[in-house]
């Protein structure tokens, strides 16, 4: 687990908006989410994962 500065804390709490992360190293940008937030959005993911149940229509979504 990655704790916060002071610092990060008070940039996060001035804006709506979900933070934006930067790797140094890599320049991979992440962004970070609230754990309940991320924890709903993984059920309502899986919700249509179920829905998509159909093999003839995979090429609808995989390019060959």
């Amino acid at each position: 687990m990655i704790e916060l500065t002071k610092e990060q804390m008070q940039a996060i709490e001035q804006t709506d908006q979900l933070p934006l992360l930067v790797n140094p190293k890599t320049q991979e940008e992440f962004v970070l989410v609230r754990k309940d937030r991320f924890e709903a959005m993984q059920k309502w993911m899986a919700s249509l994962k179920r829905r998509w149940d159909d093999p003839a229509d995979d090429d609808l979504i995989r390019k060959p």
